[in-house]
């Protein structure tokens, strides 16, 4: 049993933002004049030329001018060169280095005081995204971040371009800028927190889900992914404690009760094995010593049985005596001798049980931590039944909490015919009957859960849980064993 998965939000986020850049895209053709194509390239042409000039390019009013007709192509026409952005960006560096009176101009573009330079960098890393040029893309809005670093947009489209081509550090780098610049989108840290949980850093997955919610407080996304990820980790009470705040903030929410309802059945079946661990390390040499004793009470069973036969067939060599019967008086006479000597085995190993029985591990301690975990065990039993119970009053069809609540009383069943099975034959003649009456009143009750799980969703798992059952109740009904439902 797994915790609904939320993992379809992250996809959703690359869907949005790729419709985004390719609107963005798609508008900057629709912008295009011909005209306005023609002068660019002819200018182009010229600062081209320009730059191998000796004289033209040592005047930074040169450099201007050539930045101003990049930055332009990048605005209005790349068809002319995809990464006139970054040619812009180059031709400002160079102004300001040649002349200082030329800095303070090429400044304004450069820090993003006129955001014509940052606005080309994200359209053409639009365009390059459009095309699946990815790598390009992550190039150009690395580049307006360095023009404009307290922007979002770029970071947002730059953690994208980065997650798309598997650069999962620098997918964090920029989804993490773009946290720390205010950014809101909840798939964005929806998505930084996958990243994170994917190298099992769990704390700084939540720490990350915490920040989103600050910003989006009423995301349902979020807030599950959370429960998710401390489960992940192995932070059960805490996913616990989580699940039901959500439970309590949205009481009609079923999925978010029956995975509370999981999370409770699972710590039921984790407490149920740290329980028998601690039972037979309580009890080791008592449980050898139990073992023992139903072997010694068989041994006895088998004397009491060949005693009946050696005084019967006795009786009717006596009559009649007989070359058989005497071969069958001497194998029962036999065997008797093989039981009787098992017997005094048995018996020295039983003392020898109860001499181990206690020694080693404090058992005042295991002994306490026993009741403290049986405790947890029926809290846990209580609230998971409880959980299920609550989802069937919202939703009676819920294929979920229908089949979960047949396979705990499905399981509960079996843990009492282990009970059963591990008596001795004068436990069971005593009591036997009386827990084979409870096993079958539980495999009664998980009955009709798994029916109506069938009849909701045509699962093998579900049919193949009730064809037990039904298996087993005809067994009991031919045994004449009455069910006791509690």
């Amino acid at each position: 049993m797994f915790i609904h998965n939320q993992s379809r939000s992250m996809k959703k986020m690359f869907f949005v933002s790729a419709l985004g850049l390719i609107s963005f895209s798609a508008f900057s053709q629709d912008a295009v004049n011909k005209a306005m194509v023609d002068q660019l390239r002819k200018d182009k042409e010229k600062s081209d030329k320009g730059v191998t000039d000796p004289k033209a390019s040592a005047k930074a009013a040169f450099w201007m001018d050539r930045a101003t007709t990049y930055s332009s192509i990048a605005s209005q026409s790349s068809e002319l060169d995809s990464s006139a952005a970054k040619t812009a960006f180059e031709a400002y560096k160079k102004a300001a280095e040649i002349d200082p009176k030329k800095a303070k101009d090429a400044q304004k573009f450069l820090t993003g005081e006129d955001p014509s330079l940052f606005n080309a960098f994200v359209r053409q890393g639009a365009e390059k995204y459009q095309n699946k040029n990815l790598v390009g893309a992550l190039e150009m809005f690395q580049l307006a971040q360095q023009v404009n670093a307290k922007d979002t947009l770029a970071s947002l489209y730059g953690g994208i371009a980065a997650q798309q081509i598997d650069k999962k550090e620098e997918a964090k780098t920029q989804f993490e800028k773009y946290a720390e610049n205010g950014g809101k989108d909840p798939s964005v840290f929806y998505g930084l927190a996958q990243l994170y949980r994917a190298e099992n850093n769990f704390d700084k997955a939540v720490a990350t889900l915490n920040k989103g919610l600050e910003r989006s407080p009423n995301n349902k996304d979020l807030k599950s992914e959370v429960v998710n990820i401390l489960l992940a980790s192995g932070k059960e009470d805490q996913a616990i404690a989580e699940l039901t705040n959500l439970t309590k903030s949205d009481p009609t929410n079923v999925q978010n009760i029956v995975n509370l309802g999981i999370l409770y059945d699972n710590m039921n079946t984790k407490l149920g094995t740290k329980i028998k661990n601690i039972q037979g390390r309580l009890g080791a040499g008592a449980s050898q010593k139990a073992d023992l004793t139903k072997k010694l009470e068989d041994e006895k069973g088998k004397i009491e049985v060949y005693d009946g036969e050696i005084k019967r067939i006795s009786a009717l060599n006596k009559k009649a005596p007989k070359p058989d019967l005497k071969r069958q008086l001497a194998d029962v006479t036999a065997k008797r001798k093989e039981s009787t000597t098992a017997i005094e085995a048995l018996n020295a190993q039983i003392t020898a049980a109860a001499a181990s029985a206690g020694k080693g591990e404090n058992q005042a301690v295991l002994q306490d931590s026993l009741n403290i975990l049986k405790t947890q065990k029926t809290t846990a039993n209580n609230e998971a039944i409880a959980a299920y119970k609550k989802v069937l009053e919202l939703d009676a069809a819920n294929y979920d909490a229908l089949y979960n609540l047949g396979v705990f009383y499905f399981n509960e069943a079996v843990e009492l015919k282990r009970e059963v099975d591990n008596m001795s034959m004068t436990d069971y003649q005593a009591k036997g009957k009386e827990v084979e009456g409870r096993v079958c009143g539980r495999f009664k009750k998980a009955k009709p859960y798994f029916e109506k799980a069938i009849q909701v969703k045509d699962e093998a798992d579900a049919k193949e849980n009730l064809a037990t059952v039904n298996s087993v109740l005809e067994q009991f009904e031919g045994k004449k064993v009455v069910c006791v439902e509690e």
